[in-house]
């Protein structure tokens, strides 16, 4: 049975099979008379309009589980809960606080469990960052994706996903918010040596494409005035902008905290492809269902 709890467990070969799975436009209805359970501990407007419809589109039916309707380990434990949607649905997504959840989850081993995010990893954002970055660039071998700000989960998967596609990763972030020695360790496996690079204009520098993600994540917002001082110096603008490479794009995943991690300018401006990251959403759920069902299972 294969899950997909991060991206790294696609293999380089995999992953460009996901991405091209994704760029159809008609794809097979690998779903059809099939239910997928997606439940979510964390709400979110993007993680569910892009799987829900990536499920229709495959020819499936959705259903939409909140943490109140099941009580993960309050009223059922998270593997009783999972043995029972298995008995309904081809697969589950789940959307948790804490990675351990999934991990159990695809512990039980009936159906296949695709991670919608934790807080260690958003494998489904990365595909979709990677869906973008393809389409802009072609071939993303040897391109430059310059992350700034928190190493949060977006950014691992982010730093994962370019080693198995075989791009460059730069990351600069304030003291006490960068990757920890385990973070580096799990992206030297696919083979990418990232790039600690304290200063953003430094990270920047040449780059294909410039990521930055809110400096306060969900469940962080006591942290909100530290981080703002911390952060200072590290909001994405023109002038950081000016850095990169002059055909270079703007990725954020939202939302946007704007004027914090990013400018107005940028978010709107000509450089900007987050509305078409953010559609991207759902054509690459699409793929890894397409995938994950049709072609994993096997």
């Amino acid at each position: 049975m294969r899950h997909i709890l991060e991206i790294d467990d696609l293999s380089s070969s995999e992953l460009d099979r996901v991405l091209d799975l994704a760029a159809m436009p008609d794809p097979a209805r690998v779903l059809t008379g099939k239910g997928m359970a997606l439940i979510f501990e964390k709400p979110s407007a993007r993680t569910r309009n892009s799987m829900e419809m990536a499920v229709v589109q495959l020819g499936g039916h959705p259903v939409y589980i909140s943490a109140n309707e099941i009580g993960l380990d309050t009223r059922e434990s998270v593997e009783d809960v999972t043995n029972t949607m298995a008995g309904f649905h081809a697969a589950i997504g789940a959307r948790v606080f804490e990675h351990s959840t999934v991990e159990r989850m695809a512990a039980v081993n009936r159906v296949p469990v695709v991670n919608m995010l934790s807080d260690q990893s958003h494998p489904m954002q990365a595909l979709a960052d990677l869906l973008t970055m393809r389409r802009e660039f072609g071939d993303l071998a040897g391109r430059t994706v310059a992350y700034v700000g928190d190493a949060n989960n977006v950014a691992r998967s982010l730093a994962l996903g370019a080693g198995l596609a075989g791009m460059n990763f730069h990351i600069s972030s304030p003291s006490g918010y960068g990757f920890t020695d385990a973070d580096l360790d799990h992206v030297r496996l696919t083979s990418l040596e990232p790039k600690i690079i304290d200063r953003p204009e430094d990270a920047i520098a040449g780059a294909d494409a410039v990521y930055t993600d809110t400096w306060t994540s969900m469940g962080q917002e006591a942290e909100s005035e530290q981080r703002q001082r911390d952060f200072e110096g590290f909001t994405v603008d023109e002038r950081l902008m000016g850095f990169a490479q002059a055909e270079a794009i703007f990725l954020h995943c939202l939302p946007a905290h704007r004027g914090e991690e990013a400018t107005d300018k940028v978010l709107d401006g000509p450089r900007s492809r987050i509305w078409a990251q953010a559609a991207n959403r759902m054509h690459a759920a699409r793929g890894l269902l397409s995938w994950l069902i049709n072609e994993a299972q096997e």
